[in-house]
């Protein structure tokens, strides 16, 4: 370090330009009288005797008399253990200064705006290392190998994941077996996207893709919100794109976390004459406990009412949609994400086993 840097080091730790260059020449004299000291440093004359004064003050040099005021630097150990205390203490202002803009307490934020991409892709890794039913993600191809990890661990431990690539037109998305064991269905949309993740319904990582405009994230967790997001997700950036990868699912037992998928296959079962077995996990929307039934699929509704056409279109289920159950204990009504009218919210609907009349033992495909 030259000497200039030494002198700002020190103006940094709280000296005066004064100050600072009256001590860095008088490092290098060792001991000298005020007057050979102001000629040494640049000081003006008149300030020398204050400035020493202030030094002494702080510990960094000692005066005496010897027939004029004279000084030479203090021992080095206060001033040096001084200096690493201030470092010490710059530093964990620098990291609390980092938690606090960059890593938001969602805990007391139902959502927070942020600035970095990291601390949005950081916080999307947490939420998949928490989910326990569903994720949701938008992600460039070098981002999903970011979280593949974590996407892996959230597949062994039964969560529903969705993985919508998205590339420049001319790129290619990942080979299919960057998804296998990671996923039950990727898709590849070939335009740029936000980055999105969804999880449990209730946490959203949001993030402006790299050539938008306006560059800034958004971490969320709140039901409302991320309900909204989720409609973005599956009109802007799951529902129209070709398919690339896609868990076998031939036979039952076949697990749907969305209830318009179910619904969708449900109405063709139904539609053959097909005797349909389902186990719900959900909450019962009056307690708000969890609970867990078995039973034959009655009937399914949709408001505002049969859509035209092809019943299997996801996107004109986009109303109301509801399961009936029959169970030991009557019927019960199911819906899905945000469901309000019904008696249950599902999390998870699983068909166990279909059946049809002259067939009694052939098995569904989905």
């Amino acid at each position: 370090m030259d000497t200039e840097e030494l002198i700002e080091t020190f103006e940094a730790a709280g000296l005066s330009p004064y100050q600072a260059h009256a001590y860095v020449a008088l490092l290098d004299l060792g001991a000298a009288s005020a007057t050979e000291l102001a000629e040494a440093s640049g000081v003006p004359k008149p300030r020398i005797y204050d400035v020493l004064d202030a030094l002494e003050g702080h510990g960094f040099v000692e005066t005496y008399e010897n027939d004029a005021l004279c000084a030479q630097a203090h021992s080095p150990d206060e001033v040096l253990a001084a200096l690493r205390d201030r470092a010490g203490r710059l530093e964990a202002a620098a990291t609390e200064v980092e938690e606090r803009w960059e890593e938001p307490d969602l805990e007391n934020n139902r959502a927070s705006i942020v600035k970095q991409f990291t601390t949005v892709l950081n916080r999307a890794e947490e939420f998949v290392q928490g989910a326990t039913h569903q994720i949701q993600l938008s992600a460039t191809p070098d981002d999903f190998e970011r979280l593949r990890p974590a996407l892996r661990d959230a597949h062994e431990r039964g969560v529903s994941t969705r993985v919508s690539i998205h590339t420049l037109p001319d790129e290619e998305p990942p080979s299919v077996d960057r998804f296998e064991g990671v996923c039950i269905e990727a898709r590849h949309r070939p335009l740029p996207a936000p980055f999105v993740v969804l999880v449990d319904r209730q946490q959203t990582c949001f993030a402006h893709h790299p050539g938008s405009f306006e560059q800034y994230g958004v971490l969320v967790d709140d039901r409302t919100h991320t309900y909204v997001f989720h409609w973005y997700f599956m009109t802007c950036l799951w529902e129209h794109w070709e398919t690339v990868y896609s868990l076998p699912t031939d036979e039952p037992p076949v697990e749907y976390v969305d209830i318009r998928y179910c619904v969708s296959d449900l109405n063709a079962l139904l539609a053959d004459d097909a005797t349909v077995t389902v186990r719900v996990e959900g909450y019962d929307l009056e307690t708000g406990e969890e609970v867990v039934f078995t039973g034959r699929v009655a009937d399914t509704h949709y408001a505002p009412g049969p859509p035209d056409g092809d019943a299997t279109r996801i996107l004109q289920l986009a109303g109301q949609v509801t399961v009936v159950v029959e169970t030991d204990r009557g019927e019960v009504s199911v819906g899905g994400w945000g469901a309000v009218v019904e008696d249950v919210e599902a999390t998870r609907i699983t068909v166990e086993s279909v059946t049809y009349p002259d067939r009694p033992d052939r098995r569904s495909e989905r």
